[in-house]
């Protein structure tokens, strides 16, 4: 029986490039997303991955959502908390439903997340979990306090769930991406994008399928001895 991978977010951007490699090295995907349900259906229709709906800030939501994963593909494996939001501003004139809601969805996806599948990992001896982190959570950003910080928490989450797992068999480990050709990123004035680009060492940005493959590895038997790090992937941008 092939091992069963989730990958929250996992329909669109980045989380699409993982979702693909998985399913590439065999795995069986289930692609969770939070309200697009047209590109959803899309997504399924041209991979063959079942997309499944629900809030990975939402608690019950997430028990729920991986309880039906698991009945229809059996016990997940394998996990990449992949989905995120962003809710920026300086913080003069964020509002705490902006702080609280990146906090909620980027780093108390990953608890909700961890706590639906981490057990079973446990118990059967084999898991991989991977978290996706951010340049940002490492050097900072202006206007993203509340984004820096629930990606600064997630890399010292995975440390710590790192040392809970090894002995079991769970390696738990996080990718940092740079500044990706994502919809997210499309988005940016051209200006303060091409100074964004300026500061990338290997002058471009990155690519989500470049993400996707440090991902795979991550998931894969080789990483087997690889647990509580965070690769970065950001053309040199920031060496942590």
């Amino acid at each position: 029986m092939t091992r069963v991978a989730i990958v929250t977010g996992g329909t669109r951007g980045i989380g699409e490039a993982i979702s693909l490699a998985l399913k590439d090295l065999g795995y069986t995907v289930a692609a969770n997303y939070a309200g697009n349900d047209e590109k959803a259906k899309a997504f399924t229709e041209a991979t063959g991955i079942a997309a499944y709906k629900w809030d990975v800030g939402d608690h019950e939501a997430t028990l729920a959502g991986v309880a039906q994963v698991e009945a229809d593909l059996g016990p997940v494996d394998v996990v990449v908390n992949n989905a995120g939001i962003t809710r920026d501003g300086v913080l003069h004139r964020m509002t705490f439903e902006n702080w609280n809601e990146v906090i909620r969805v980027n780093l108390g996806g990953c608890f909700n997340m961890a706590k639906a599948t981490f057990p079973g990992m446990r118990e059967r001896g084999w898991g991989r979990i991977v978290n996706i982190g951010s340049i940002n959570g490492q050097a900072g950003q202006y206007g993203q306090v509340n984004y820096a910080a629930a990606k600064s928490g997630i890399h010292g989450f995975t440390k710590a769930l790192a040392q809970e797992g090894a002995k079991f068999g769970v390696t738990v480990n996080a990718i940092a991406p740079g500044y990706i050709d994502t919809e997210m990123v499309a988005a940016v004035p051209a200006p303060v994008l091409e100074k964004i680009v300026a500061k990338i060492p290997v002058g471009r940005l990155g690519h989500a399928e470049e993400i996707a493959r440090g991902v795979a590895f991550l998931c894969s038997e080789d990483a087997g001895f690889v647990t509580g790090s965070t690769m970065s992937i950001n053309g040199g941008q920031h060496m942590y």
